[in-house]
């Protein structure tokens, strides 16, 4: 693992950057009230009297500092990846203990990323070819100063492997770091970031839905549900 001090830190500054999810995760009402994130303590509390399932609905809210916390419309597209983790939902700067936010700088790259991630889903589940989940494209602008692994060979950026990434991402994170910059391994060419704090990106929209089409080794067709069109996927690397 290279060694986080000698890793420089670039200020990134991304409109139009792109982060895909399950369509199956709503908005959170809090998230997108306008009240002071400060005040959502209170809110919580109040709201648990008559709805004492709230907290699954928001997760760990106190995984995010107060002062980070983002509020608002489409706020639940920053807060819900820092709010929900578990151990099983690891990624390549985390291991399941923090959240962090990945986006690529274009659809395209956030397209096989997501990609690469739902075919090892579908292997693993031995799921029959078909339509499958629906996924929703969320634009949203970047702007941190970051740590950089464009450039850099470093283990961490490891195809098959997150054991560096996963260390390096905990090295990165305590030592106060806002987030990393890096080459996506999905798509050539590509990048990426991985924000450890919700408020390091804002105006998050909500753009295409999508549905990716599992042929039982691959996601082999993509499907824009809005108006039906649909693209082969000719290349994921």
């Amino acid at each position: 693992m290279t060694l986080p001090e000698i890793i420089p830190v670039s200020r990134v500054n991304w409109g139009g950057a792109v982060r895909i999810i399950r369509s199956v995760f709503p908005p959170i009402d809090l998230f997108e009230d306008i009240a002071d994130p400060a005040d959502w303590p209170l809110l919580i509390s109040a709201e648990q009297k008559t709805n004492p399932r709230i907290m699954e609905t928001i997760g760990h809210l106190d995984l995010v500092p107060v002062e980070r916390r983002v509020g608002g419309a489409g706020a639940s597209y920053l807060m819900a990846p820092f709010t929900h983790i578990a151990p099983e939902r690891r990624s390549r700067f985390s291991d399941g203990t923090f959240g962090v936010l990945y986006a690529g700088r274009v659809f395209e790259t956030a397209l096989f990323e997501t990609i690469h991630h739902h075919a090892r889903f579908m292997a693993r589940t031995a799921e029959a070819p078909g339509w499958t989940s629906q996924f929703r494209e969320i634009v949203l602008s970047v702007r941190a100063d970051l740590h950089d692994l464009r450039g850099l060979e470093d283990p961490a950026l490891a195809p098959d492997s997150y054991e560096a990434s996963h260390g390096l991402g905990r090295a990165l994170r305590g030592g106060g770091s806002q987030g990393v910059v890096y080459p996506s391994v999905r798509h050539a060419g590509g990048e990426c970031v991985g924000l450890f704090y919700p408020d390091c990106a804002s105006e998050p929209v909500q753009g295409r839905h999508l549905d990716y089409h599992w042929d039982g080794t691959r996601v082999d067709l993509v499907r824009d549900a809005g108006v039906g069109t649909v693209f082969r996927v000719v290349e994921a690397t």
